[in-house]
């Protein structure tokens, strides 16, 4: 079964802050905590698996290696733990539970933080949004890396407004309907009380303002749809369907937004001589009879060119040759796979008469029978 994308297990956008990402996974940790969920086990492995998604995108390294190449770029060692117990959760991250059950921001978590917080992500714009583009790759282009050049089609920053929207800085007046606050709130009382429903205002998107005289370039939305030319540097050691995160390289946000990324994934293609295992490839080599048995030397395609590889009497169909380090190049450490060479005996299906009595004769000879 894949694994869930941690950014959707802990509900946050890939631009998250470390405080939004640690804010998200307290609250998480007190909806599923155990002691709120005694005997539910769905709630244990919910805790769990936040629990691994904290831990990858809190520490910077990690998450780097995440955003670029998903789960398979945290292979084991340091870079990932899965916690089997709930004990090591509390103990890996007693500051986090320590603060989500004793401190006031326990409010701010379940009720929408506070008014300057709210402010703050107003004045931000409206996010862009990401982009998927998918990369075809060679195996030798796997094998050592490279650097692809894409055109894409996407919304960019507009240049004569700044990404704003406004022709001028003094375009912008107070919005008639949320009077600048950005948010419209509803009361309504019940016999239980009174209740504030606070919703983002319509009329102005939630930034408090309103575009008097629009951008002539952009008509106001402070991006322009273009062609863009893209520069992905591939590692090498990639796998079909894995992919990589251009950060801040997709559709630029509206009035001033932060731009989306774009998600390379890649794709592996079929290759003439060669299957991938791992990082490691496979060459099927058929030899004559003749040549298992007595021995030879053979010239062998390779990812970078062309070898020589030595056949040793007496080999048998089946058998695999290695070739050290002629495979694929692993993806963030050193050293390379193998060339795996798989012998097979070649039978011709037409032979002439003088070939047919020649191995009529050859029969007979008792090394040549099979045992």
């Amino acid at each position: 079964m894949a694994k869930k994308d941690y950014y959707e297990i802990l509900g946050v956008g890939k631009s998250a802050t470390q405080d939004e990402i640690k804010k998200a996974y307290r609250k998480l940790a007190m909806q599923y905590h155990p002691d709120r969920n005694p005997g539910n086990k769905e709630a244990e492995e919910n805790f769990k698996e936040a629990a691994e998604a904290y831990e990858v995108l809190s520490n910077d390294d990690k998450r780097a290696k995440y955003d670029r190449y998903g789960h398979s770029g945290l292979k084991g060692g340091q870079d990932f733990h899965s916690y089997q117990n709930v004990n090591d959760i509390f103990s890996n991250f007693s500051d986090i539970f320590g603060s989500a059950f004793g401190g006031s921001s326990i409010f701010d978590e379940f009720f929408g933080g506070s008014a300057s917080q709210r402010s703050r992500q107003r004045s931000a714009g409206i996010p862009g949004s990401d982009l998927k583009v998918t990369l075809k790759l060679t195996l030798e282009e796997i094998a050592t890396g490279t650097t692809k050049k894409v055109k894409i089609k996407k919304y960019n920053k507009c240049a004569s407004c700044n990404g704003t929207g406004a022709r001028t800085s003094s375009a912008f007046k107070t919005c008639s309907v949320c009077n600048g606050s950005g948010e419209i709130r509803q009361v309504s009382r019940s016999i239980f009380g009174q209740f504030v429903n606070i919703t983002t205002c319509n009329n102005c998107g939630g930034t408090g303002k309103v575009i008097s005289d629009p951008c002539p370039d952009c008509s106001g939305d402070g991006r322009v749809h273009d062609e863009t030319t893209i520069k992905i540097n591939v590692p090498s050691g990639v796998y079909d369907n894995s992919y990589m995160t251009l950060r801040g390289e997709g559709n630029a946000g509206k009035n001033g937004g932060s731009a989306g990324d774009i998600i390379v994934v890649f794709e592996e293609l079929q290759h003439e001589y060669f299957t991938r295992d791992g990082d490691n490839v496979i060459y099927e080599l058929y030899i004559s009879y003749p040549e298992a048995v007595l021995g030879t030397e053979v010239e062998v395609p390779t990812l970078n060119g062309k070898a020589k590889l030595k056949i040793e009497p007496g080999t048998q169909p089946g058998k695999f040759l290695k070739m050290r380090e002629k495979g694929i190049q692993h993806l963030n450490s050193h050293g390379a796979g193998d060339q795996l060479v798989k012998i097979n005996i070649h039978v011709p299906k037409n032979i002439s008469a003088k070939e047919k009595e020649m191995l009529k004769e050859l029969q007979k000879m008792p090394n040549i029978k099979a045992s």
